[in-house]
């Protein structure tokens, strides 16, 4: 990294201090171990209110999904994301509905059904758009041919 706000390139800049936000800033968003010298009563609560917030992103991207859970979708959500950093709220959900798969009612897997034909994504690497996917989705099949989603099936209805 080069630049006015590269290590080195500022006088006053502290490593120190730079490792030290760092670690707080995982602290907070990911589970990681508190730095010394902060309150931990405090960075947990930021750390919550973080959470909370990615309840609420994922909430939008996912909504049948964080209807399935109905009140207890913050719970939920919270409890599994607290030890993983946010990828984003589209795959924060995404994860979040695959490892709970399972336990998801109808609306939430045809949700995730549609994702899945509509998007590649291994977990890992950003979703890419798919050419062409078939899925099982509750009632029937979801097919995904040059940018064309159909959901055939009972109560086929997109």
């Amino acid at each position: 990294m080069s630049g006015p706000f590269a290590p080195g390139s500022d006088p006053g800049f502290d490593p120190g201090l730079a490792a030290a936000q760092e670690a707080l800033v995982r602290a907070m968003t990911s589970g990681g171990p508190l730095p010394d010298g902060f309150d931990a009563g405090a960075v947990g609560a930021a750390a919550h209110g973080i959470l909370l917030k990615r309840a609420g992103e994922v909430a939008r991207a996912w909504p049948a999904l964080a209807a399935s859970y109905g009140t207890s979708w913050r719970a939920a959500f919270t409890g599994w994301a607290a030890r993983r950093p946010t990828r984003g709220s589209f795959r924060d959900g995404w994860d979040f509905a695959r490892a709970h798969r399972a336990d998801l009612g109808r609306d939430a897997a045809r949700e995730l059904a549609l994702a899945e034909v509509r998007w590649s994504y291994d977990g890992v690497s950003p979703p890419r758009p798919r050419r062409f996917a078939v899925r099982r989705a509750p009632g029937g099949v979801a097919v995904r041919v040059r940018g064309y989603i159909r959901v055939f099936g009972r109560s086929a209805s997109t």
